[in-house]
Formats: C-alpha cells, structure tokens, sequence
C-alpha cells in the first residue's frame, strides 16, 4: 500500500484561523505525519508548517479518514489542546457509510481494542488485554444496501471507529483493512470527521467547527 502513496493535491482548506489555532479540512488519501520514507513524506503537517512555520501536531487521523483536524499555533495552545484530548474533553462526531441496514437507530460499542501485531497497523477486539474503547452511534439514514451513521467516540483508539462498526456486523465501505467484498469497493474510506468541539487555549471559550462530509 506504502508504493500506491499518491495523496490529493490542491490547497489547504482552512476552516479557522487565528492567533492559537489553526483548523483545517482534510482531505481523505493523504497522512496526517509523515511515514518512514522519504515516499511517504508529504502529510497534512508538512503542508500546513509550508503556510504556517510555527503549527505544532495536537492529533492525528487515519490517512483514508477526511475531516476537521486542529493544529497549535503555539507551545501553550498545543499543551492546552493535548490536555483536553488527553482528558477526552474534545467532542467528535464523525459521518460514516456502513454496509448493511442497521436494525437499531442509536446504540454504544463499548469494546476493547489492541494491535493485530502480525497484521499491523490493523486492530482487534482483545477482552483480556485490549485499552477501554467507547463508541456511540446513531443511524441518520437507511440506503438500499447500507447505512448512514453519525459516531461520536468517546475514546481515540486507533482504528477505533473502523474495528467497532466491523464488530457491529457493518464495516465502514471502501475500508481496505477492514471490509470485504462489495462493501470494499467504495470510491474511498467512507469516513469523515464531520465537527471538533473543544475549548479555546486563549480564555478557555467553547469552539464548535464543522466541515461537511463530502458524500
């Protein structure tokens, strides 16, 4: 998967900007860090430090996952960020499309995960040994085939969202690790960080952004 790397081009698209933070929509196809290699090395972070030397890495998303993703602007505002993910005081809410119909309208994943180390970086449900992972969902629309779903961790595992709709019986379409057959064959991993809420490092006011799923 590594040789295939050829991420999107095209602009930053700022969702909000000022003097601590910086927000950005991701595009699905491109890394959040670098990988190892130089082949690898173009990522959100790289581009983003290009128009913006001082931005500093808060999180991260999975190269295949699009969406809002928040930067510091300065080492106080990149400490004040990574305490409120830390303590889980950041709100997430992510728009997926899942295969199948999904017969209940809201529920909550609670399931422990760790790394397949023989497959990594795919992760697995592991009762004895796994980290705490919490998922709600909730169904926004039926499709012929599948679902549409709004998920909102309350947990940041990685892998988290893609493992827990698998266990569900509903992989996320267009997941190369986790989805099989037909439900593979989206144009893209169908999982999009829709909105970010969190408290600003400068007075510690409440901040919602949003970016809409672009499917």
């Amino acid at each position: 998967m590594d040789a295939s790397y050829s991420p999107p081009d095209g602009p930053l698209q700022i969702l909000h900007e000022d003097h601590e933070v910086l927000l950005v929509n991701k595009p699905s196809g491109l890394l959040s860090v670098p990988g190892r290699g130089e082949h690898l090395a173009d990522c959100l972070l790289r581009r983003v430090q290009t128009v913006f030397p001082q931005a500093l890495l808060v999180h991260r998303l999975d190269r295949d996952t699009s969406g809002v993703m928040v930067f510091a602007l300065t080492p106080h505002a990149q400490r004040h960020l990574g305490l409120q993910f830390e303590k889980r005081q950041t709100r997430k809410a992510y728009v997926a499309e899942v295969w199948g119909r999904m017969a209940e309208k809201s529920g909550t994943v609670d399931l422990p995960l760790i790394v397949d180390w023989p497959n990594r970086p795919r992760q697995m449900v592991d009762h004895a040994t796994g980290k705490p992972a919490l998922t709600d969902w909730k169904a926004l629309k039926l499709r012929e085939n599948g679902t549409r779903v709004r998920l909102m961790p309350k947990t940041g595992r990685s892998h988290q969202l893609r493992v827990h709709m698998l266990a569900l019986g509903h992989p996320i379409l267009g997941d190369p690790f986790y989805a099989e057959g037909p439900a593979r064959d989206a144009p893209r991993l169908m999982l999009h960080s829709e909105s970010l809420r969190f408290r600003h490092p400068d007075g510690g006011r409440g901040m919602a952004i949003r970016a809409p799923a672009p499917f």
